[in-house]
C-alpha cells in the first residue's frame, strides 16, 4: 500500500511540474505575441503545444494504475455484492457505534 502511495505522489509531483511548465509556457507564449514576428510565434506555438501533448500523455499514464484498479473493484463488487454489502454494513454500523460515544 505504501508504495501504491509513493507512485501516485510521484505521478502527482511530475503532473504538477508538467502544469507549472504549461502554465509558464504559456505566459511566454503571450508575451511571445505581443511583440513577436510570425515565425517566432509560430515557433513558440509548436513548442506550447507539444508541451500540452507530453503533459497529457503523461496523465493518461499516471491514470492507467488508478483505472485498473478501478476496474477490478468493478469487477469484484459485480461478482460479490452481498459481501461488499456486508462489509459496508459492518464499517456503518462501526462508525455510528463510535460516533455515538462522543
Amino acid at each position: 500500500m505504501e508504495r501504491r502511495t509513493d507512485e501516485f505522489n510521484h505521478a502527482k509531483a511530475k503532473m504538477t511540474d508538467d502544469l507549472k511548465m504549461i502554465i509558464t509556457d504559456g505566459e511566454a507564449l503571450l508575451k511571445t505575441v505581443a511583440n513577436a514576428s510570425e515565425d517566432s510565434y509560430a515557433a513558440a506555438r509548436a513548442k506550447f503545444a507539444e508541451q500540452v501533448t507530453s503533459a497529457r500523455a503523461r496523465l493518461v499514464e499516471a491514470s492507467r494504475p488508478v483505472m485498473k484498479k478501478a476496474r477490478q473493484a468493478d469487477a469484484y463488487v459485480h461478482d460479490s455484492p452481498w459481501a461488499v454489502i456486508g462489509a459496508a454494513a459492518a464499517l456503518g454500523l462501526l462508525i455510528g457505534l463510535l460516533a455515538s460515544r462522543r
